[in-house]
């Protein structure tokens, strides 16, 4: 039986904090009440146990997910058709199609209430842009993205541009460094071969300005996830028309400091984690695509908009530094991730077990009957555990070798994973070499990478951009409008979220 006066002052303390904003109340009493329900059936006992022992985390989607984590919603379709639920035709010209996106995006949702997609901007406005004075585009277009980031205040929500030049991404990124807007996220798919070098160096300049667009390889997603594919979220490439199920992921940090040495986390403990989690996401999925009222009930399933079959599970980690330099030492050797050849090669070998684990693993509901693995950017209370792939922050090496390590990990995680490299002043006058790095970053096999301003105040924190200023606001006690910024407040100096190494051209 539940204690019901402890449920009560816990939820008047939801109710009164002083911190949040309505709606963020409003969502904080919503997953209060769906954490009461039980996991759901199937869950492994053992789950708990390493749930407990901070091994694995179901990344705070709940115990009862009422959909899937991430939707990626048909928009280009929803141009063309309109939709009948909406009660809204196709639009004829540019005002009508955005304010068409806004009610959709108003209507739609993902792990919260806001969309993590919000589709390929350029793709699907260019057709209306062209029609238009380019003055009166820009204005249409500033009003879309003020409205954007005012309504949907949380840094997961994603936009993507490219990898074609045009004038909707031109505008775009002459709009995002006026603004210094928070939401939306933003990602340039890019193309060496299709991109043309004057386009990406306007991506480079706007980033450094505003954090906002990060580069992913077009060529790597086409081919590893699909030709129609977004990025959503932090940096999620998944299929338009459907998305993940869900995201849970290990601990691989944690795992390794219960593992004696390298031999008893390879035969023993990684082994019982991987299986675990495999047989915890089945179970949510299951949940998810037979017991919830989504995929037989909601509008955008009804007219098309998402479809099931192209949703997929996404089995995360984080901590793979953490992992191997415990490991290393462990097994008395010296060496670190990143500094050190054979401690990088147990990373990879790391990855491959993964790999494998999630490759051989059928599950019926998922895209290709099978999960995809995906670095995950970390969470508040992720202590001892960097984000997915990436060395510890402050302990980065020398830039191009910085380079050559992400390059090993990167292609093991085709739904997601990302580096940031934040740069000085310097980096505005070297436009032209600050593009070579990132062409040289993809050439050496990094797939998805940003960058932003040292000294700006709008930053890329781990996948998700953030207001140094609006961090200090709420460590204040000030309610601030964006979901996100309680994700880095109070952990952020042990996590060391703002101790990036940020790179100079005249070093």
């Amino acid at each position: 039986m539940c204690d019901k006066k402890k449920l009560q002052q816990e939820i008047e303390t939801i109710m009164n904090d002083r911190r949040l904003t309505y709606w963020q109340r409003t969502d904080a009493l919503a997953k209060y009440a769906e954490n009461l329900l039980d996991y759901p059936e199937g869950t492994p006992e053992e789950f708990y146990q390493l749930m407990e022992s901070r091994e694995i985390n179901d990344l705070g989607e709940g115990h009862g997910p009422r959909s899937p984590r991430y939707i990626l919603p048909d928009y280009k379709k929803f141009l063309k058709e309109g939709s009948e639920f909406l009660r809204l035709s196709a639009p004829k010209n540019l005002a009508e199609a955005v304010n068409a996106l806004l009610i959709f995006y108003h209507n739609a949702h993902s792990v919260d209430r806001f969309p993590v997609f919000l589709g390929r901007l350029d793709d699907l406005l260019e057709e209306f842009v062209v029609r238009e004075d380019y003055e009166a585009a820009k204005q249409t277009l500033r009003l879309f993205l003020i409205s954007i980031d005012r309504t949907m205040s949380d840094s997961f929500v994603q936009a993507n541009i490219g990898p074609e030049e045009s004038v909707t991404g031109n505008i775009l990124l002459e709009l995002m460094p006026e603004l210094q807007n928070i939401t939306p996220n933003m990602t340039l798919r890019y193309d060496p071969e299709t991109t043309p070098d004057g386009f990406a160096k306007k991506a480079l300049d706007c980033a450094l300005r505003c954090a906002n667009p990060a580069f992913g390889l077009d060529s790597f997603y086409k081919e590893r996830v699909g030709e129609n594919y977004g990025i959503a979220s932090c940096y999620n490439g998944l299929l338009i028309g459907g998305g993940a199920y869900t995201l849970c992921r290990l601990r691989l940090g944690t795992i390794s400091e219960n593992s004696k040495n390298s031999e008893d986390f390879f035969s023993r403990r990684l082994p019982l984690c991987i299986d675990t989690q495999l047989k915890f996401m089945d179970a949510k999925i299951r949940n998810v695509v037979e017991n919830r009222a989504f995929f037989d009930s909601d509008w955008m399933v009804k007219e098309g908009f998402v479809q099931s079959d192209r949703f997929v599970g996404l089995f995360g980690f984080v901590g793979l530094c953490e992992c191997v330099n415990n490991l290393m030492k462990k097994d008395g050797r010296e060496g670190r991730m990143g500094h050190d050849a054979e401690a990088d090669a147990l990373g990879v070998r790391i990855l491959e077990t993964l790999e494998k684990a999630v490759n051989e693993h059928y599950c019926p509901y998922s895209y290709n009957h099978r999960f995809v693995m995906h670095s995950q950017v970390g969470a508040a209370d992720d202590e001892g555990n960097s984000a997915g792939t990436r060395i510890a922050y402050g302990d980065e090496p020398e830039l191009y070798e910085h380079l050559r390590n992400c390059g090993l990990y990167h292609h093991f995680c085709p739904s997601g994973i990302g580096d940031i490299f934040p740069f000085d002043e310097t980096a505005f006058r070297n436009l032209d070499a600050l593009l070579d790095i990132f062409k040289g970053g993809f050439k050496v096999g990094v797939k998805y990478m940003s960058t932003y301003l040292g000294s700006g105040d709008l930053i890329r924190v781990t996948g998700y951009l953030m207001k140094k200023s609006e961090v200090e606001k709420l460590k204040r006690g000030e309610a601030v409008a964006n979901d996100s910024v309680c994700l880095v407040t109070d952990k952020t100096p042990s996590r060391h979220l703002t101790e990036k190494k940020v790179r100079s051209f005249d070093e």
